[in-house]
C-alpha cells in the first residue's frame, strides 16, 4: 500500500487535466519552512482542486510560483490575518504547519507558548469560515497543540472529533527509514506501527509487530532513535532549522490518504494523533494509532494490539507526559 501511495506523489504532475476533480484545501503558514514543500507538493496532488495558500508574510510570492506548476488546480494566496477568511472559505481540508520550529536549547514549554496562541487563533477562524473541515495539525507540539484545535471548536459549538487530526506520519516515515538501515531492506517494504504521541517518549515504536528480526539492543537503539530523530535534524542543520522538507513529505502523505479517503476509496490506514477510546481508562484522551479514514475522516480506531514486555513499558513511560501535554492544552483555551 505504501509502495503505491508514495510514488503516486510524484507522479501526479503527469496526469490529464480531465482525468481528476478534487477539493479545495488550505494550507496555513504556507510560507515556512514546511508550509513552502507541503504546498509544493500539494500542487502535484490530483485530488486537490483548489490550493490556498495563507501566511503572515510572503504568501502572495509562493502562490505565484506553485501556480505556475502544470497541474490542474488553482492556487490563491493569502497574506495577513484580513484575508485568512477567504482562504479558509469553502475549504474541506485546512492543513496548519504554522507556527515556529524548534530551535536548539528551546524547551518544550518556549515552543508551546509561541505556538500555542497562533495555533489557537488559526483554529478560531476555522471553526468560524469551514465549520465542517477536516483539520490536519502539524504545528507542534502537536500533543497540545490538537486539544487546543478541539477545545476551540467546542467552545464555538462546531466540534467533530472525526475530522481534527495530529499527523504523526513523520515518526511512521521514519521508523521505516531507520529499520531498514539496519537491515538492508527497502524501506517502502518495512511497516513500522508508532503509536502514543508525536514527541520524545510519548513516541512509541512497535517495533515487534514489523515482522522484521531484531536483537533487543537494535530495537532498543531505533526506539531512541525514532523518539528523537527530529533533534537528529536540528542538530546537523547547525540551529538553522528543524525537520522541514521530510515533514512537509510526511504532511502531504497523510493530506493525500484524507483526500482519497474523502473521496470514497476503501482501506486507507494511517497513523494519527486523534480523540481516541484507546488509552482513555488511563486518562489520556487523544492518542495515536492506526485510524482507518473515511469520508466523514475517521472511520474507525484500531487498538494496539499485541506488544512485548519492553513496549509495554513504553506505553507506560508515555502515559505520564501525554496527559500533562494534553491538560496544558485544555487549560491554555480555557483558561480566564
Amino acid at each position: 500500500m505504501h509502495i503505491t501511495r508514495d510514488k503516486q506523489l510524484y507522479q501526479y504532475a503527469c496526469l490529464l487535466p480531465w482525468a481528476r476533480s478534487g477539493a479545495d484545501v488550505a494550507v496555513l503558514g504556507a510560507a515556512g519552512g514546511i508550509g513552502q514543500p507541503l504546498s509544493l507538493l500539494l500542487k502535484l496532488n490530483p485530488h486537490v482542486e483548489r490550493l490556498a495558500l495563507y501566511d503572515i508574510v510572503n504568501t502572495p510570492g509562493v502562490a505565484a510560483d506553485i501556480s505556475h506548476i502544470n497541474t490542474n488546480s488553482t492556487v490563491t494566496g493569502h497574506v495577513g490575518p484580513e484575508q485568512l477568511g477567504d482562504a479558509l472559505k469553502d475549504s474541506q481540508v485546512i492543513v496548519i504547519p504554522a507556527g515556529v520550529p524548534r530551535k536548539p536549547g528551546m524547551s518544550r514549554d518556549d515552543l508551546f507558548n509561541t505556538n500555542a496562541g497562533i495555533v489557537r487563533d488559526l483554529a478560531q477562524a476555522a471553526a468560524k469560515h469551514a465549520p465542517k473541515a477536516h483539520l490536519l495539525i502539524i504545528a507542534n507540539p502537536v500533543n497540545s497543540t490538537v486539544p487546543i484545535v478541539a477545545e476551540v471548536f467546542k467552545k464555538a459549538g462546531v466540534f467533530d472529533p472525526k475530522r481534527i487530526f495530529g499527523v504523526t506520519t513523520l515518526d511512521v516515515v521514519r521508523a521505516s527509514r531507520f529499520v531498514s538501515e539496519v537491515k538492508g531492506s527497502n524501506p517502502n517494504d518495512v511497516n513500522v506501527p508508532v503509536i502514543g504521541g508525536h514527541s520524545g517518549v510519548t513516541i512509541i515504536p512497535l517495533l515487534s509487530q514489523t515482522g522484521v528480526k531484531l536483537t533487543q539492543e537494535q530495537i532498543e537503539k531505533l526506539t531512541h532513535r525514532i523518539q528523537y530523530g527530529g533533534d537528529e535534524v536540528v542538530k546537523a542543520k547547525d540551529g538553522k532549522g528543524s525537520a522541514t522538507l521530510s515533514m512537509a513529505q510526511a504532511g502531504a502523505r497523510f493530506t493525500d490518504s484524507l483526500l482519497r479517503a474523502l473521496a470514497g476509496e476503501k482501506g486507507i490506514v494511517e497513523p494519527t494523533y486523534v480523540k481516541s477510546h484507546v488509552a482513555e481508562k488511563e486518562g489520556v484522551e487523544y492518542f495515536s494509532t492506526p485510524v482507518e479514514l473515511g469520508p466523514e475522516g475517521v472511520a474507525k480506531i484500531h487498538d494496539i494490539g499485541i506488544t512485548s514486555d519492553y513496549e509495554k513499558k513504553l506505553y507506560q513511560d508515555a502515559l505520564p507526559e501525554l496527559k500533562k501535554n494534553i491538560v496544558k492544552g485544555i487549560e491554555f483555551v480555557n483558561k480566564a
